[in-house]
C-alpha cells in the first residue's frame, strides 16, 4: 500500500512524501517542469488566435482565445483519449471550428460534423475519444 504523508512548518510551507509499493520493474515519475506547486490552479492560455488556429498536443489542458478573423481547425490523429482542449470565442460574431478530417460529434446530436460554430462570447471544451473521434461540448452550434 501506499503511503501519503504531508507535511506543514511554522512558514505554512508543506512538503508531501510519497512512498511507493515495491514492484518487480522500474517505474519512472515524470513531473512538469515549473515552479511553484504541482499541477494548475487555473487554465493556462495558449494565446489569441486572429486566424486560422491549427489545434496541436501542446495545447491539452490549455484553452485558445479566438478573435476577430480567428477559425480552430481540430486535426485528426494527434490527440489521445480523454486530452481536452478549451475554446473561446472573444469575438462579436461566431467562430468556425473545422473538423472535416476527423469524426466530431456536437454532445447530445448522433450525427457527426464537420464543422460547427463556436458562438459568441462562447466556451466549447473538445474532447477526444480517440485520435480520430472527439466531441464538442459547449456554447456551439
Amino acid at each position: 500500500m501506499s503511503d501519503v504523508i504531508i507535511q506543514a512548518n511554522s512558514s505554512g510551507s508543506a512538503s508531501v512524501t510519497l512512498t511507493a509499493p515495491a514492484i518487480n520493474a522500474a517505474a519512472t515519475l515524470s513531473l512538469p517542469n515549473q515552479t511553484g506547486p504541482l499541477g494548475y490552479a487555473n487554465i493556462p492560455p495558449v494565446g489569441t488566435k486572429t486566424s486560422s488556429y491549427t489545434l496541436s498536443a501542446t495545447d491539452v489542458g490549455k484553452y485558445v482565445q479566438i478573435g476577430s478573423g480567428g477559425s480552430i481547425v481540430i486535426p485528426t490523429g494527434i490527440f489521445t483519449e480523454g486530452d481536452t482542449v478549451l475554446l473561446y470565442n472573444n469575438h462579436t460574431s461566431g467562430i468556425t471550428i473545422t473538423c472535416s478530417a476527423l469524426t466530431t460529434y456536437i454532445s447530445g446530436i448522433s450525427t457527426a460534423s464537420t464543422s460547427a460554430t463556436l458562438l459568441t462570447r462562447g466556451v466549447a471544451s473538445v474532447l477526444f475519444i480517440s485520435p480520430t473521434q472527439c466531441v464538442l461540448f459547449g456554447s456551439v452550434a
